[in-house]
């Protein structure tokens, strides 16, 4: 069991995440939805321990951050993040080694075979197409087996056949008692997918809300999703959703406060110093 626990991030004075809380049942599969700059990948950064947070995250009762707790969790990100000088192969060794797996030949030839890159053993990691490092991206996330896996964006990119496989994948997970928490902004992409949706906007979480609560109001998920982030009476999608839905309506200001969650204040800071230094110099030469 994940549990997120009122976790906070800010990037200087903007909180990217705001007191974000939720729990991931063994054996379910999670959507969490959000609009471009809502803190989804924020908040699956701070899951894994890539980043400082205020807050409480614990894996099975154990602090994220814990050798224990990262032995049982795998994630995938966005972006491939590949060793130009490692192949395909050697990616997939690598990682076996470094989870200390025994008897892996077979995973990894298997993980190749279904993702199209059986032939491509032989090709560096900078000589693969974007959609090519994308399914090695995924193999590499994939090749552990870990009980709990965070997937951030993982269709993106993927040919027809790599979606469809990987949707496979992730039922075989399910089906296997794996706990899945996948982001993404693509609501078709795992509209027959998931258990349980959180909804984020403005690094907030919207809504929280199980397949079987939506199904018995007769909505969809794209129903939910755009009720939610377009600031709808919180009467029309149910008791699930939080009771300051209505009232909190978001500039567009707001929103686009967060279309950088990588942006620090020291970053801000020096920006506003450069643009006032060149203005002062235009009114010296005027």
């Amino acid at each position: 069991m994940l549990d997120v626990n009122h976790v906070t991030k800010k990037y200087g004075k903007n909180p990217a995440c705001d007191d974000v809380s939720f729990m991931l049942e063994p054996g379910s599969l999670t959507v969490l939805l959000g609009p471009n700059g809502a803190g989804k990948s924020t908040i699956i950064k701070s899951i894994i321990g890539f980043l400082k947070y205020d807050g409480r995250i614990t894996v099975n009762g154990i602090p994220n951050k814990t050798s224990e707790a990262r032995k049982i969790m795998g994630y995938i990100p966005e972006l491939p993040s590949l060793y130009p000088t490692l192949t395909v192969v050697e990616h997939m060794e690598f990682i076996a080694r470094a989870y200390k797996m025994t008897n892996y030949k077979e995973r990894i030839e298997m993980l190749l075979e279904r993702f199209e890159l059986a032939d491509k053993k032989k090709k560096f990691g900078d000589e693969l197409s974007k959609g090519m490092q994308q399914k090695l991206n995924l193999c590499v996330g994939l090749l552990p087996d870990p009980d709990i896996l965070l997937m951030d964006e993982p269709l993106l990119g993927l040919d027809p056949h790599a979606i469809k496989e990987l949707k496979n994948m992730i039922e075989e997970m399910r089906q296997a008692g794996k706990t899945m928490l996948i982001s993404t902004h693509i609501i078709d992409s795992v509209d027959m997918l998931w258990d349980r949706t959180v909804i984020m906007q403005n690094g907030k979480v919207r809504a929280n809300v199980s397949r079987s609560e939506i199904e018995g109001q007769g909505k969809s998920l794209e129903d939910l999703f755009f009720e939610v982030t377009e600031g709808l009476s919180p009467d029309s999608v149910g008791k699930a959703l939080s009771e300051d839905v209505a009232g909190e309506k978001e500039s567009a200001a707001g929103n686009s406060a967060f279309a950088e969650e990588r942006k620090d204040a020291a970053g801000d800071s020096a920006f506003a110093d450069e643009k006032e230094a060149d203005e002062a110099k235009g009114e010296q030469e005027k």
